[in-house]
C-alpha cells in the first residue's frame, strides 16, 4: 500500500478548508438574501404628503366651495396611502383653534410666520419652507405627494421625479394651475374633481 506523503496531505486539507469556507460563505449570502427579501416584503413604502395649505384652500375657494380638511387628511392617507402629512400655513395667532383642529385631524404642520399688510391683510409665504421640509425628509419617504398649482414648485417637482421620489402631484383647481407641471402629467390629481367627496358641509 502506497503511503502519502505530508504534502499531499497537507494539500488535502487546505482545499477542503477552502471548499469547507466557500460553502459556509454562500450560504450565509443566501440566509441574509433570504432575511432582506422577507423583510421588504413585509415594509410598506413611506409616502409623505406636503401641503401648500394657501394654494390649496384660495384655490378651492376660488371655486366657489369650501374644502373639508378632515376629509382631505382621509383622501390622502386612504386613496394617496400617504403615512404622515405635513401642512404648512402661516401662522396667525388668533386662527390657534384652527391649528389645534387640523393637528387633531392627523395633519403635521408647520408654520410660517407672517407679516402684516397695509390694508390690514397678512403674508405668508410657506413655498421656501415647504421645499426645505421635503428635502430635509427625502431620506425618510419613498416618494412624495406634493398638493400644489404654484409653478414655483417645479424645480421641487423635477428633482424628485429624477429619483424616482415622485407619487402624486394633486392640484387644487383643474382650471388654474402652472403650465410648468404638465411634463408631470401622469402624477396629477385634481381636487376639483373631487368635491363631491371633499367639500365642507355644516
Amino acid at each position: 500500500m502506497d503511503t502519502i506523503s505530508l504534502s499531499t496531505w497537507v494539500g488535502i486539507v487546505l482545499r477542503l478548508y477552502v471548499y469547507t469556507s466557500f460553502i459556509l460563505s454562500y450560504k450565509q449570502k443566501y440566509v441574509n438574501f433570504i432575511n432582506l427579501k422577507n423583510k421588504n416584503m413585509g415594509k410598506h413604502p413611506e409616502y409623505y404628503a406636503f401641503i401648500d395649505s394657501q394654494n390649496l384652500n384660495l384655490s378651492v375657494r376660488n371655486q366657489g366651495w369650501t374644502l373639508d380638511f378632515k376629509r382631505f387628511y382621509w383622501y390622502l392617507r386612504n386613496k394617496c396611502n400617504a403615512t404622515k402629512v405635513f401642512l404648512f400655513i402661516g401662522y396667525i395667532p388668533g386662527n390657534q383653534s384652527l391649528y389645534t383642529h387640523l393637528q387633531k385631524f392627523g395633519y403635521i404642520v408647520v408654520f410660517k410666520p407672517t407679516l402684516g399688510l397695509p390694508d390690514g391683510g397678512t403674508k405668508g409665504n410657506v413655498d421656501a419652507d415647504l421645499v426645505l421640509h421635503t428635502m430635509l425628509e427625502k431620506d425618510n419617504f419613498d416618494k412624495a405627494i406634493i398638493v400644489s398649482g404654484d409653478g414655483d414648485f417645479y424645480c421641487l417637482l423635477e428633482y424628485l421625479n429624477n429619483h424616482n421620489k415622485l407619487h402624486k402631484l394633486i392640484i387644487p383647481n383643474q382650471e388654474q394651475f402652472s403650465s410648468l407641471f404638465r411634463p408631470f402629467g401622469k402624477y396629477i390629481l385634481f381636487v376639483s374633481d373631487l368635491k363631491d367627496k371633499l367639500e365642507y358641509r355644516k
